[in-house]
């Protein structure tokens, strides 16, 4: 049995269901009509009982359609018996075949029971008809020609039915992809989302707390090893691990979202990035000189040079053995410039393996800049960070 129609559904299966409460329609206004014509009681009486046993067969299949008793093409079969009974009834009454068609197709399942039905009925309207009408050949073959028109018509809808249903099932099919597509790509944005924020964090942890807890490694390990010898410069590496430990706790306090991010990179450039190198040459020993320019970028520029710079002198404390360390900040053509250099011991670009250079390359390409790295055995290193500027320079 043809379902009640859907969104989406052809516009063909909507006609079909209208055209069944249409044809309701119709028989109540003719039920009606008879009912206050002058149509002999006898016969009055049989339209009325056959259009009132046809409403409960067709109520019963409705409402429930798994009735054992009564299935679609029982209701069916009384249609056609009930169609051949109006036509010898009643004068015109074969016109409830032509009403009656789109109820073949919304009960039957398939193409060849429209088919046979429709043409039984076609039979029922053509002999009752005929025998209302007195019977002879002539009679007979004017009927069999009218309902053989209305049955062709039947058969073509029969065709067009399956096709509509067809489409129907196509665009569900669609519907459901397109949906299940559209929860699978949510799905895939919401892990790459959170894959980038595990990412972000991560690399967040290893410029900050994890740079700063490695010198507090570092320093800890010189003040022990000098307590009995120097004691004042025990005493400035334990300032330095107090204040780093203070720097440390200020960052996990940002990183977890409990304080504001605007104090992280205080002033200029080249002021943050002095104060930077000037606690690294405390905290180390090592001899750094600094060509500093007043490069104007904004806050985000500024925190991705600055963690570069913290990245590489990490790298030349912990790598290089190194006994100076340039750093140079400089403006070039539409770009800030920042190049670190030591005169350590170098490494094989190539070989190099560690979370650090990849976490500098992928923090300057979101800002659509670039990190060049040269060095080689012996030679020292060289790291080179090019940011673009807007087109003043300024914030």
């Amino acid at each position: 049995m043809l379902q009640r129609p859907r969104k989406g559904d052809p516009v063909w299966i909507w006609v079909l269901h209208g055209w069944e409460a249409l044809s309701w329609a119709l028989t109540a206004l003719v039920v009606l009509i008879t009912s206050l014509g002058g149509t002999p009681g006898d016969r009055k009486l049989g339209i009325l009982a056959l259009t009132a046993a046809l409403a409960l067969c067709y109520a019963a299949v409705r409402l429930r359609p798994g009735n054992r008793v009564l299935r679609p093409y029982g209701y069916l079969g009384v249609l056609v018996a009930v169609l051949g009974g109006l036509a010898y009834l009643g004068d015109g009454y074969g016109v409830f075949y032509t009403v009656m068609l789109a109820q073949f197709l919304v009960f039957s399942d398939s193409p060849r029971g429209v088919v046979v039905l429709t043409g039984l009925g076609a039979v029922a309207i053509t002999v009752g008809g005929s025998l209302r009408e007195g019977g002879g050949a002539e009679v007979f073959l004017t009927n069999t020609i009218s309902s053989a028109a209305v049955w062709a018509v039947a058969v073509v809808m029969a065709l067009l039915t399956p096709r509509a249903l067809a489409q129907r099932d196509e665009r569900a099919v669609l519907r459901a992809q397109l949906t299940s597509t559209r929860l699978e790509l949510a799905e895939m944005y919401q892990r790459q989302g959170a894959a980038e924020e595990r990412e972000r964090m991560a690399r967040e942890i290893h410029d900050t707390l994890a740079q700063g807890f490695a010198s507090i490694i570092v320093l800890a390990e010189a003040a022990a090893a000098q307590l009995d010898v120097d004691t004042a410069r025990s005493a400035q590496q334990l300032r330095s691990i107090e204040r780093t430990a203070r720097e440390n706790l200020a960052e996990a306090r940002i990183l977890v979202g409990s304080a504001p991010a605007g104090g992280a990179v205080p002033g200029s450039l080249a002021t943050t990035l002095r104060r930077t190198l000037d606690r690294f040459a405390e905290d180390t020993g090592l001899a750094v000189t600094a060509e500093l320019d007043d490069v104007g970028c904004d806050r985000p520029a500024r925190i991705a040079l600055l963690r570069c710079t913290q990245e590489s002198l990490a790298n030349v404390r912990k790598h290089a053995g190194a006994t100076t360390v340039g750093v140079v900040l400089a403006r070039g053509p539409g770009t800030v410039e920042l190049e670190i250099t030591d005169d350590g011991r170098g490494f094989a670009v190539k070989e190099a393996r560690g979370f650090g250079l990849d976490g500098m390359r992928r923090r300057l390409a979101e800002f659509g800049g670039g990190l060049t790295v040269t060095s080689s055995l012996g030679d020292g290193t060289r790291v080179l960070a090019t940011l673009p500027l807007p087109l003043d320079g300024q914030v």
